[in-house]
């Protein structure tokens, strides 16, 4: 197989989730799309997130120390390009949006009700890295839409989230394994 060499480094994991971040702080509501989050802890739960410190999230998240990270699926793709391309500091975008705005259990930022998962953080540490920063947020509550549980178990194969491979979104349509099937 032959290989490119790029001049650089890149980050090229993928895909990469989408992700519509919500915070409060100074009488603001925001909503950052992010495609740079991930699961790191499980026990107990953590999740990272890379933000560059000219965002408008980015300062609101440090002020508040909290975040919900609500994670659409395939028919929010529009509302996560819109988040992700203007800036809180000049638009409302729940209102510019239609997103509707529910109250968290734990934090004061806002759940998405359109988004099927909802999960609630609060600020554990953040990293300086370079061009972004790692704010890593401890899991305080999750919220999943009852259309996705079966059996009182959350569903996977009902749900189509949305990711994002620069510049372009995808969504997850089949399953094409089980974990563990290679112990089989």
């Amino acid at each position: 197989m032959k290989r490119f060499v790029e001049e650089t480094a890149s980050p090229l994991v993928f895909p990469r989730p989408v992700a519509l971040v919500t915070v409060h702080a100074d009488k603001f509501d925001n909503i950052i799309t992010l495609s740079w989050v991930g699961t790191v802890c499980s026990s107990p739960p953590v999740i990272a997130m890379g933000i560059r410190e000219n965002r408008f999230s980015y300062s609101l998240i440090q002020k508040s120390g909290e975040f919900v990270v609500n994670i659409p699926d395939e028919k929010l793709m529009r509302e996560a390009d819109y988040c992700g391309t203007r800036s809180g500091n000049d638009v409302d975008k729940f209102k510019e949006t239609g997103l509707t705005k529910e109250r968290g259990k734990n934090v004061n930022a806002p759940l998405i009700k359109e988004c099927p998962i909802n999960i609630e953080c609060t600020l554990l540490k953040t990293f300086k890295l370079g061009s972004h920063t790692l704010f890593l947020g401890k899991v305080v509550g999750t919220h999943i839409d009852e259309a996705l549980i079966t059996e009182g178990e959350f569903d996977d194969k009902k749900f189509k989230p949305l990711t994002y491979l620069s510049p372009h979104y995808f969504t997850v349509k089949e399953i094409e394994g089980n974990y563990g099937f290679t112990n089989k």
